[in-house]
């Protein structure tokens, strides 16, 4: 031919490849094996020049692995379920499954079109009952080996797209999706225990030192957020229904003779208690409405403006025995730590900032060695190391020193003990939306929660069911997939309606051949 037509070419090429079967692949024991996946795409309706890139790299693995004798698997799927796909249903006035199948049928035309060397008859979508059974066979794993489990607690909700967000999800305080305004709402909702994890996950980080950018590094580390120090209990001068103190971790128990208040975070669930019946409670109230809704990342900034409100209820300084009193403040997070932080304005700058706008007291408990520190005179918080004054027994001791002898003092008569705390919070999968693979639990009066037995599975989500307008889920509207028998005791039970986030879409990275080749269903 005098011309290339890469039209006419590549027709040619790409129709003997899938007449001859040259990229199906069977099991070999005569060849070392390779698995080349890349991430499954979206179904949105179209490749584009991401797709391309991304795909292409893997196709030139693949071949090149071939070309050294390895038997390779490279399989395509779709990550199919999901807010995108039935958002854009309820717009365009279809079922989420439909649209769907649709985006998957012109989307694996274009891919084949690029010559990917696919074995497509390993096709997998997430949508199907025959890959997510395995994604319930995981939840009912998890759940048997306590690693999931249901609690109440704040969640970012979003009410334009009717389901919580993951921390990750919400950009300046609006949802990533829709970008409306997200709220903190109290929901009961399953968790994954990834923190049972977090220090197998830190060291395992020095295993990829010699492949990753230390940046990277420096960034997982900084999520785990691993934090050596001390849990210690401040008494509550007059005690609550459901507790007698408030408990604080720190890393500086050297300061604790300088903690002079104690801060909360709006979501600490003893602020209700601490503020009924006192003159503030409305003020509170408010207060803690305002900061609820604020972004985490705002309320975690060195340059947010520190604000609080006083509680009308008081604690007990553990060292000193000094009656302190307890604000909510706004740059207190729930999820670190306790969610109660003591105070020590003298030696931590945001308690300083704080302490100078409501006029709190600061005591000096850590000097430079050879000078004294005036309190009335101090422009910052003194946060380097030195001698500690005025800390009884422990006086002249080096800050570093007194760490560890004053958590060993506290913890001869149970006022507090040596701990470890990590930034790291255990994962949110809980989604209150419609499509997506059913949670195999049941709910039963008498039971509490059941799992679906393994030869019940897979749960599957209804497709005959309309979405609603406002995008909330049908599942709980729908008696027909709701209720069921108990399989324990025989009585009334109610299915789960949530459905899981993206955490369970993509358990093919642990079961690349749950579907053999030839077993491709339909959508």
């Amino acid at each position: 031919m005098s011309k290339y037509v890469p039209e006419d070419v590549e027709k040619k090429w790409q129709a003997i490849w899938e007449e001859g079967g040259h990229f199906h692949v069977e099991v070999d024991p005569q060849k070392p094996k390779y698995y080349v996946l890349e991430m499954f795409p979206y179904p949105s309706g179209r490749i584009h020049m991401g797709h391309v890139r991304n795909y292409s790299i893997g196709d030139v693995v693949a071949r090149f692995k071939r070309m050294e004798g390895f038997n390779v698997l490279h399989p395509m799927g779709w990550d199919a379920f999901g807010m995108p796909a039935e958002n854009a249903a309820i717009k365009h006035k279809l079922h989420p499954a439909s649209w769907t199948i649709s985006n998957i049928d012109t989307m694996r035309a274009q891919l084949k079109r690029m010559g990917y060397s696919y074995d497509w008859r390993r096709e997998l979508a997430t949508c199907h009952p025959a890959y997510y059974v395995h994604e319930q066979r995981f939840f009912l794993e998890f759940l048997k080996r306590g690693l999931v489990y249901r609690k109440n607690a704040p969640q970012n909700w979003c009410e334009t797209c009717g389901t919580v967000l993951a921390n990750e999800q919400v950009i300046d305080g609006c949802c990533w999706r829709c970008d409306q305004p997200v709220v903190q709402k109290d929901l009961e909702q399953w968790f994954l225990r990834i923190t049972d994890y977090a220090e197998e996950l830190l060291a395992d980080l020095d295993k990829l030192v010699a492949g990753w950018p230390e940046r990277v590094l420096t960034m997982q580390r900084n999520w785990i957020g691993k934090s050596v120090g001390a849990e210690l209990k401040f008494s509550l001068a007059e005690p609550v229904a459901d507790a007698d103190g408030i408990t604080v971790f720190t890393t500086r128990p050297d300061t604790l003779f300088g903690a002079t208040f104690m801060s909360l975070a709006a979501e600490h669930p003893l602020v209700p208690q601490l503020i009924a019946g006192k003159p503030q409670e409305a003020a509170v109230k408010e207060f803690v409405e305002k900061v609820r809704n604020l972004d985490r990342i705002v309320r975690s900034a060195d340059d947010l403006e520190k604000e609080g409100v006083f509680t009308g209820s008081y604690c007990v300084n553990p060292a000193t025995g000094a009656k302190i009193p307890v604000y909510v403040a706004n740059f207190v997070l729930m999820g670190y730590g306790t969610g109660a932080v003591m105070a020590v304005p003298a030696h931590d700058q945001r308690d300083f900032e704080f302490a100078r706008k409501y006029d709190l007291p600061l005591k000096v408990v850590i000097s430079p060695e050879g000078q004294t520190l005036d309190p009335a005179a101090m422009d910052a918080a003194y946060t380097d190391s030195g001698l500690l004054v005025d800390s009884g027994p422990f006086t002249g001791l080096p800050n570093e020193e007194a760490k560890g002898r004053i958590i060993d003092w506290l913890e001869a008569d149970g006022r507090g003990k040596k701990s470890i705390n990590y930034r790291l919070r255990d994962w949110n999968i809980s989604r209150q939306r419609y499509w997506g693979a059913p949670i195999p639990v049941l709910y039963c009066e008498k039971c509490g929660i059941v799992p679906v037995p393994e030869a019940d599975l897979p749960v599957e989500l209804p497709r005959d069911l309309a979405l609603l307008p406002d995008g909330r889920s049908p599942l709980p509207h729908s008696p027909s997939f709701t209720d069921v028998t108990c399989p324990v005791c025989g009585g009334k039970a109610r299915r789960e309606t949530d459905t899981p986030g993206h955490l369970f879409r993509v358990l093919v990275v642990f079961r690349p051949l749950c579907l053999g080749p030839g077993s491709r269903p339909a959508v």
